[in-house]
């Protein structure tokens, strides 16, 4: 940070974390939702979770705590978790559990 640079700002908060891309948080309206799709995956199955308002290191340990959970593999990155198979049910419990306002997306 050079001198003369804004830490804070009355609209914005924190400067300081808005420059480290793995700390700021993803600005998101509405429910977290989760969507279970096979287009694009060669006929596959994948649970998506998108919409969180975390940051990518919260949102890689939330997939961590997931994979854990759902004993499958997957992934987390631009946001969005993705795992293996059809675990609508055990997502939607697990993040309720912890609080968050989640939505089944999608047919």
């Amino acid at each position: 940070m050079a001198k003369g640079d804004m830490v804070w700002s009355s609209r914005d908060g924190d400067l300081r974390k808005a420059r480290d891309p793995k700390t700021v948080t993803r600005q998101t309206t509405g429910a977290v939702k989760v969507r279970r799709e096979t287009a694009g995956r060669k006929g596959k199955t994948a649970t998506t979770v998108f919409n969180l308002p975390l940051n990518d290191i919260e949102i890689k340990a939330l997939a961590q705590v997931l994979k854990k959970r759902c004993g499958v593999g997957g992934s987390a990155k631009d946001g969005v978790i993705e795992l293996q198979g059809d675990h609508r049910d055990a997502v939607v419990e697990v993040l309720k559990a912890q609080g968050y306002d989640v939505k089944l997306a999608g047919g």
